[in-house]
C-alpha cells in the first residue's frame, strides 16, 4: 500500500487521542510556596500517587512541573494495566537474588492490586476495564516462549495465564499473523489522560497543590532541608522527590545517567463500525507481540477505535511521518483495515533502565523513582504511593525496588545516541525471525 496523506483522516492532527476528553492542564496562577514540607518534580502517576498520600497524612506537598499539568508521559501511554509480566517476560526478575525472587513477583503483582483499589477507593473517573490482554507470538518458537513465560506467571504471579496455539487464535484476535498466543485475562486498562487528570483532583483534594510551567532547573542542600530552583523563583522543601521518569533532565545529572529515554509513537483511527471492532478484538482486549520492536495496540475506552503503538523505524521522526509505518503495521495485523484512515498520531518517552527495572531510592538525600521500562501505569502509582510512605515512616517492610544499585554505563551521559543503533538490530532480529514477511504484509 502506497505511503501517502491518504491515510489521514480530514480532521488529522498530531496530538494524543487521549486529550481529547482530558488535555493537560494549566495550573500556573497560584504562587509558589516559600516552603513546602515535601517538593515533587514531576506530575505523572508517580508524582500525583506521592502527593495524594502525603497530602492525605498532613504534610504539605507542593506539585512541580515543567509544562502544563499531566503534559508527559502518563496522558500519552496505551493505558495498559498489568503487573509481573515484564519482569518475566524480558527476564529482569534474574537481576534479583533468588531469595528475593518472591517479593519481586509479591510487589509486582502488589502494584496491580494497588491501582485497582486506588480507583475504587477514590471514586477515579479513569475508565477503567478489567479485560486482560493478548500476546502474539511473531515467530514461530515464541511460541514455546510464550508457554514458559504463562507458568512462570501463574507460579509466581498467581494470575490467570494460558496458551493458544495459531489454529485457534482466532478466538482472540482477527488475524492469521501470529503464531499463536498467550492470554491473560487477570489485567486491565485504564484512559491514561482521564486517570492523571481524576489523580491530580484528587490529589487536591488531599491537600496537595499543584504548579505547571514550573520547571526544576536545579536542587540544592540547604539548611536541614533543599533549595528547589524553578523557573518561577525558588522553593526551600524538608524533602525533595523526583519523578520525572522518560523526561528526567540536566537538573538530576545523577538520574539522567541512569535512564534512557525511549521515544514510543500511538495512533488512534477513526471510528470504525461496531462489527469490525468485534471481528478485530473479539474480547476487547489490550494486545501485544513478542518482536523486539513491538507492537501494542488496544481498543478505545468507548470500544469505537484501535489506537496501535509502534516504533517502525530506528530514527526518531515527527508523529506524522512515524504513523505512516505504523499505518502498514496495522494493515501487516489486519489486511481487512487497508482502508483505514488515521485521526490521531503523537509520541511519548518512556524510561529504560540499564538492568530493566525499575528504581526507587535516595541520592544525597533526594528521593527518586522512575524506570518503568514502558510498564508504568501500575508501577508509577505504586513507587509514588511505596516512596510517600517511606517519607512518612509508615513502610510495613522496605520495597525489593528501593535502595538497589541503579546502574549507569561510561558510554552513556543522558543523550541516547545509541538508541537508534539498539532500535536498528532489534529490527533486524524481528526481520530474521520471520524472513518471508515484510511490513505491511504478510
Amino acid at each position: 500500500m502506497a505511503m501517502t496523506d491518504d491515510i489521514f483522516a480530514p480532521d488529522f492532527v498530531e496530538r494524543p487521542y487521549w486529550w481529547d476528553a482530558a488535555p493537560p492542564e494549566e495550573a500556573r496562577d497560584a504562587p509558589l510556596p516559600e516552603e513546602t514540607d515535601v517538593a515533587i518534580v514531576g506530575s505523572g502517576y508517580c508524582g500525583l500517587s506521592a502527593a495524594l498520600e502525603l497530602a492525605r497524612s498532613g504534610l504539605r506537598a507542593t506539585v512541580l512541573e515543567a509544562g502544563p499539568l499531566g503534559f508527559g508521559a502518563s496522558t500519552r501511554s496505551g493505558g495498559m494495566v498489568s503487573s509481573g509480566q515484564k519482569l518475566v517476560i524480558t527476564g529482569a526478575f534474574t537481576a534479583f537474588r533468588p531469595d528475593e525472587t518472591q517479593q519481586v513477583f509479591e510487589e509486582s503483582k502488589g502494584s496491580f492490586a494497588f491501582i485497582q483499589e486506588l480507583i475504587r477507593r477514590e471514586g477515579l473517573d479513569a475508565d477503567y476495564q478489567h479485560c486482560g490482554r493478548f500476546f502474539g507470538a511473531w515467530a514461530a518458537g515464541d511460541f514455546a516462549t510464550l508457554e514458559r513465560n504463562a507458568g512462570l506467571l501463574r507460579r509466581h504471579t498467581q494470575v490467570d495465564a494460558t496458551t493458544l496455539p495459531r489454529a485457534q487464535q482466532r478466538r482472540e484476535i482477527g488475524s492469521d499473523l501470529y503464531h499463536g498466543g498467550m492470554v491473560v485475562t487477570d489485567y486491565g486498562a485504564v484512559h491514561p489522560a482521564k486517570y492523571n487528570q481524576a489523580l491530580r483532583g484528587a490529589a487536591r483534594r488531599a491537600g496537595a497543590a499543584l504548579h505547571s510551567h514550573a520547571a526544576v532547573t536545579g536542587i540544592m542542600r540547604e539548611g536541614d532541608g533543599y533549595r528547589v530552583a524553578t523557573a518561577r523563583g525558588p522553593v526551600k522543601a524538608r524533602e525533595v522527590l523526583v519523578a520525572t521518569n522518560g523526561y528526567t533532565d540536566r537538573a538530576v545529572p545523577y538520574l539522567r545517567r541512569r535512564v534512557v529515554p525511549v521515544a514510543s509513537y500511538i495512533v488512534a483511527t477513526e471510528p470504525l463500525p461496531a462489527a469490525t471492532m468485534d471481528e478485530i478484538l473479539p474480547h476487547r482486549r489490550m494486545m501485544s507481540d513478542t518482536r523486539r520492536e513491538l507492537s501494542y495496540f488496544r481498543p478505545s475506552p468507548d470500544g469505537t477505535r484501535l489506537l496501535y503503538g509502534a516504533r517502525t523505524s530506528p530514527f526518531d521522526k515527527d508523529p506524522r511521518a512515524m504513523a505512516r509505518g505504523i499505518h502498514a503495521r496495522i494493515v501487516q495485523v489486519y489486511p481487512q483495515l487497508a482502508s483505514v484512515k488515521l485521526s490521531h498520531a503523537w509520541t511519548g518517552y518512556v524510561a529504560m533502565t540499564f538492568d530493566h527495572v525499575p528504581h526507587m531510592g535516595t541520592h544525597e538525600g533526594v528521593h527518586y523513582a522512575m524506570g518503568c521500562n514502558g510498564n508504568g501505569v501500575a508501577m508509577a502509582t505504586y513507587l509514588g504511593w511505596q516512596t510517600a510512605l517511606k517519607i512518612l515512616g509508615r513502610q510495613n517492610r522496605p520495597s525489593i525496588f528501593d535502595g538497589r544499585p541503579f546502574p549507569a554505563r561510561a558510554y552513556y551521559g543522558g543523550w541516547p545516541w545509541m538508541v537508534p543503533l539498539v532500535s536498528a538490530w532489534y529490527h533486524l532480529r524481528d526481520a530474521a525471525a520471520r524472513p518471508s514477511t515484510i511490513l505491511g504484509r504478510a
